[in-house]
């Protein structure tokens, strides 16, 4: 039986992927909608992915409805694990690892660099004990996103080598770096113009493929943005709006209109294809037995 955190789902897929040289949606799921549209796809396309949620859901619909979400994924017929995004009050972290959650992010990215690394290694201590793992934000990623306050202290873009020293003193298994990319948004130029892609680069380099690299900051970026970002070492690319839009618009153009089980099924495929065509841009389709040929490798 493997050992802690190659046992880990998220560790297994990100691995992958890295090895693989493609990336995994990590799809901002907000209700039921989402969770199977997500797994469908993946089952359709083949592909690895992962379902994640923000704390709002912790306090909104409760630790049943993640249990109930993670047991959908990980009955699903490909690899599928589920993250939490951003905690950042230490009250939704102490709750989060009593979930079964394949893995979490800790945003303590407002905090001096030395508090952030400390409170990190202490949290990352307890969740390797629960079989968590946690991908960590260095330096600072500004905007907000839904549920979570927006960050306004200002940018602080990742140096490499301090986040290859945060990543060996905490313990962390995946990194957020900031480059430029911005939650909830971007100013004119858009991404296109704020993200510095050298930057990217040699912070992949700096942390090696021992860390995974996790993209925030996703909407607007176009496709040809997202291949470059894959490109410079990118596994892991939260996805939201993206994937969620045209879903989003045929909600609220059809309500009232439609029979809700009507309205339910059909908005679910409209959402499934919209992850379905990510899937297929990010590379990860069709790549379902990576990660049981990552398994036999490490075996």
């Amino acid at each position: 039986m493997l050992e802690f955190p190659y046992s880990n789902l998220t560790y297994q897929i990100l691995h992958a992927a890295s090895k693989g040289k493609y990336a995994v949606g990590a799809y901002n799921c907000y209700n039921d909608d989402g969770v199977i549209a997500v797994i469908r796809a993946a089952e359709r396309r083949k592909s690895p992915a992962i379902i994640q949620l923000f704390p709002w859901t912790l306090h909104f619909q409760g630790p049943e409805f993640v249990r109930y979400v993670v047991r959908a994924a990980h009955a699903a017929s490909v690899p599928v694990a589920v993250h939490l995004d951003h905690c950042i009050k230490q009250e939704d972290i102490d709750l989060a690892l009593t979930l079964p959650f394949d893995s979490i992010m800790i945003d303590a990215s407002t905090l001096d660099e030395a508090d952030n690394v400390a409170l990190c290694a202490e949290i990352i201590q307890r969740a390797c004990k629960a079989g968590i793992t946690v991908e960590v934000e260095t330096g600072r990623i500004e905007g907000g996103e839904d549920g979570l306050p927006n960050v306004d202290l200002g940018t602080i873009y990742t140096d490499p080598q301090k986040a290859r020293e945060f990543i060996s003193r905490a313990g962390a298994h995946f990194l957020a770096p900031s480059f430029g990319n911005i939650h909830g948004g971007y100013p004119p130029g858009g991404a296109e113009k704020s993200w510095d892609l050298a930057l990217l680069e040699s912070i992949r380099h700096a942390v090696t493929d021992a860390v995974p690299i996790a993209l925030h900051g996703t909407h607007p970026v176009s496709d040809e943005l997202f291949l470059k970002a894959i490109a410079c070492g990118v596994s892991k690319i939260n996805v939201n709006r993206t994937v969620r839009d045209e879903y989003t618009n045929f909600v609220a153009e059809s309500y009232g209109k439609l029979e809700l089980t009507t309205l339910k099924v059909q908005g679910a495929e409209i959402y499934t294809k919209s992850v379905e065509r990510i899937m297929d841009l990010f590379g990860s389709s069709g790549k379902q037995y990576d990660v049981a040929s990552l398994l036999a490798s490490l075996n």
